[in-house]
């Protein structure tokens, strides 16, 4: 039902994933077209939304007003008030930014890469749509590594500094200056931004020269872009007045809004528990405010506050830059959450479950045959990587390792360290995989040792190899995976263990059986005790020569086959008796001690999260970073060791330029990014990845669009970028990055053509077909599917599905059993 009074402009947008931007002209809201999004005037103020949906099918919408340094205060006035107004269309559900020129949040430059350009003056209806403006020679400033502030400067030497990049924008050449203090990787940006000019400005037909700092001699662009400015002559040595400079550290502060003013939040500690429903809240961080809005507020109530904020920049001196963000309940942002301590996790998907059981209760009524829906659809999930390899295992003890027989190579001990090997092909490239597998009662010498041997025989392989750091109950699913079966025991084998654990030999033992398929099971010992065992799992339990098998309530019968599977495997030929859960009998519990209470509620796996990447550094043994928003392939620049978070697993990718040199400072960034506020509620234990520049496995590059040309570019990001952007031919003006593309464009076009030549229905193209279809390539199942079935599987274009990043087309894939 609409809104009463909601602005026609708000009605049906935030649906769709993408931009919606909006300029206030003569206090209305006017559309932007997407031809003109990027473009800003510096006399107007403007509303955007930005709409994203999640890997977990959740819709997340930010709402950012952006202020130019010219925009009357009337209009943004406005444009605060229509922030609130389209939160309360999207259901109070958004996130709201307050962006103003020249000091943009990197989140809301992300949306227009390379970057945007303010425009002086205003804009008027008749400017909306149209085409370029008449061509003047304009000089820009560039800053930023990851996402690039481009402000317009006066054309004057006395614009140039040491410290930042330059711009100068002529008819016929695009000058880059790169002051002799600016880093790689501005000047890299900076590159982006003049070949987004380029393209543009000047059609694409227009050449580009770098001007280095203080080297001029011989250089016959030099020698021009100087006498732009009537001939060479010293710069100032310090920056203009307007650079901005980083705040100064203050303590938090934390007030509540009542009638119009703000009070001190009395607490001794920063507990999320302060934080009111029917309360507005202001976290000052000084460098950043959050303005937390409880979700029984009033809208008049909301206004109000953010009004007084903006009141409090002012009277307490801050810059009117100063970011601020607002937040309604239940959409706190990671950054905000690390500021309180208590912070509760996410809540269980019970509705999921609920639902499913009554779907199923249904179709029953109505005579169609339910087969059993897992709560979690892994199983149906086929690895990212080739799990039929050479996998080898090696013991750690005593500084040394020794290699495991093949009968033995998949049981490991609790007490114990392993390294473990991995050798597979993919794509007809050989891959090597090595994991640090810490057991929960191995010893720190023990732990030291692997991890040591495991860098060492890294660094030691030819060929792509990646290190991977595992605790004992935090293994990724592809560790599971290229065991096949695996069973982990209570018990030691090495000296350490032996030395320090008194050896007490006992008569029984209980397994909790898990697993993602029937290639991928796994035999976990638990303690001996009635608390270990849980309603969601089956369980072997074991005396002597006696096995009982015990069926959980909340188990599937894919669980009942990995527990038959596996038993075969801890007592082949011999007998067993099986238990269901609430009917065991005195022996079992005499077994394990007495009955007691254990764990009875449904085990779900929650929904996969979408991956996540950070900047990475240690500054004094503690980690220092920030996210990039919107990444792609190109943010993995060869001087940064970054972070991606997958959620369930963290990447340490280390670039060929970076100061990270050895394995252990790779870990340690793991380790710290882990502690860090940034990374809170978070298990210690994660499986850690490092993986240098240039040996990427499939299981990494799959959380990108992923050019494999790209990697086999050599120099500085600088060099990489000026390679490409000098490439171009000025008869063709296409460069290197252009012409891959467009070469894998027109094999996929081609794939296409071939494959749709052939059409066969969804059921048969599943994997876990009753009848499969053979003779396909089934790595593009979904390209054999008629239009109209596509459309109704994926609920889009074939053409749509493949511009998805390769990540998102695997997800969407999977869910449908077509991967």
């Amino acid at each position: 039902m609409a809104m009463r009074g909601l602005d026609e402009a708000f009605r049906g947008v935030g649906d769709k994933p993408g931009l919606d931007i909006w300029c206030i002209l003569n206090l209305n809201l006017v559309p932007i077209p997407k031809s003109s999004h990027g473009k800003f005037f510096s006399g107007n103020a403007y509303l955007i939304l930005h709409t994203n949906v999640l890997k977990t099918g959740v819709r997340q919408n930010y709402v950012h007003y952006w202020l130019g340094e010219d925009a009357k205060e009337v209009d943004c006035a406005l444009a605060s008030e229509k922030a609130i107004e389209l939160d309360m269309a999207l259901g109070s559900c958004t996130v709201q930014y307050r962006e103003v020129q020249g000091s943009e949040s990197e989140k809301f430059l992300s949306y227009f890469r390379p970057c945007i350009i303010p425009v002086e003056g205003c804009l008027s209806p008749q400017m909306i749509g149209g085409g370029p403006d008449s061509y003047t020679i304009t000089m820009f400033s560039c800053r930023g590594d990851h996402v690039v502030h481009v402000r317009e400067v006066p054309f004057s030497r006395h614009s140039l500094n040491h410290n930042e990049v330059f711009i100068i924008d002529t008819q016929s050449k695009i000058f880059l200056f790169s002051g002799c203090n600016s880093s790689t990787k501005s000047r890299a940006k900076a590159l982006d931004v003049v070949q987004y000019i380029k393209e543009n400005q000047h059609g694409g037909r227009c050449q580009v020269a770098t001007i280095e700092d203080g080297k001029f001699v011989g250089d016959p662009d030099a020698g021009e872009f100087w006498s732009l400015f009537g001939g060479h002559a010293p710069i100032s040595r310090d920056p203009p007045s307007e650079t901005l400079e980083e705040p100064e550290p203050q303590s938090m502060k934390l007030f509540w809004v009542n009638k119009g003013k703000l009070l001190p939040v009395e607490s001794a500690t920063m507990d999320q528990a302060v934080l009111s429903s029917d309360k507005c809240y202001l976290l000052d961080c000084y460098a950043k405010l959050y303005l937390w809005m409880g979700k029984t507020v009033p809208s008049s109530e909301k206004k109000a506050a953010i009004t007084l904020v903006e009141a409090y920049v002012h009277s307490e001196g801050r810059s009117t830059s100063t970011g601020t963000t607002f937040l309604n309940e239940g959409n706190e942002t990671a950054d905000f959450k690390s500021h309180f301590s208590n912070w509760p996790k996410n809540v269980s998907p019970t509705l999921y479950v609920e639902g499913k059981e009554k779907v199923a209760a249904i179709f029953k009524q109505k005579g169609f045959e339910v087969k059993e829906l897992p709560d979690d659809q892994s199983e149906l999930k086929e690895p990212l990587i080739n799990c039929s390899g050479d996998l080898k295992v090696w013991l750690v003890d005593h500084h040394e390792k020794s290699l495991l027989p093949t009968e033995v190579k998949n049981r490991l001990c609790s007490g114990d360290c392993y390294v473990v090997e991995y050798n597979y092909v993919h794509n007809s490239k050989e891959y090597h995989l090595f994991y640090a597998w810490l057991g929960k009662g191995s010893t720190k010498e023990d732990r030291a040792d692997a991890i040591s041997i495991t860098a060492d025989m890294v660094d030691s392989v030819k060929g792509r190899a990646v290190m991977a750091q595992v605790y004992e109950s935090e293994e990724p699913d592809f560790f599971f995976s290229v065991f096949k079966s695996l069973i982990v025991l209570k018990d030691g084998r090495s000296t350490a263990y032996k030395n320090l654990t008194e050896q007490k030999k006992q008569n029984a033992s209980l397994f909790r059986i898990q697993g993602l398929g029937y290639e991928s099971v796994q035999a976990i010992e638990v303690d001996l005790v009635p608390s270990s065992l849980n309603s969601s799992y089956c369980y072997i339990l074991q005396e002597g020569d006696f096995f009982y098998t015990w069926i959980g309530s909340f188990s599937t019968p894919h669980d009942e086959d990995l527990l038959y599977q596996m038993l075969d495997k801890l007592s082949a030929l011999k007998q067993s008796i099986l238990v269901r859960e609430d009917s065991e009998l005195d022996d079992f519990w005499r077994i394990l001690g007495k009955k007691s209470e254990y764990p009875k509620e449904r085990h779900t796996r929650l929904g996969t999260e979408d991956p996540r990447l950070y900047t990475g550094s240690l500054e004094e043994d503690s980690y220092e970073g920030k996210e990039i928003y919107n990444f792609t392939q190109d943010d993995l620049t060869t001087e940064d060791a970054l972070i991606l978070d997958s959620h369930n697993e963290i990447f340490i990718w280390v670039g060929l330029c970076s100061n990270f040199k050895s394995k252990d400072q790779a870990l340690l960034l793991g380790k710290k990014f882990l502690e860090a506020e940034v990374g809170h509620q978070r298990s210690i234990g994660m499986p850690i990845y490092v993986i240098g520049e240039g040996n990427e496995p499939p299981f990494f590059t799959c959380f990108f669009d992923w050019d494999p040309s790209k990697t086999n570019m050599y120099g500085n990001s600088f060099e990489r970028k000026l390679a490409l952007v000098k490439g171009s031919s000025n008869k063709t003006e296409t460069n290197e990055k252009d012409a891959v593309t467009r070469k894998q464009f027109q094999s996929e076009a081609t794939k296409l053509q071939e494959t749709n030549s052939v059409i066969y229905p969804y059921e048969i193209l599943k994997v876990h077909a009753n009848t499969p279809i053979t003779g396909i390539d089934v790595t593009r199942r979904e390209a054999y599917m008629s239009a109209e079935e596509f459309q109704d599987k994926f609920r889009m274009t074939k053409d749509q599905f493949y511009k998805l990043p390769k990540w998102r087309q695997n997800k969407l894939k999977s869910d449908l059993d077509l991967f």
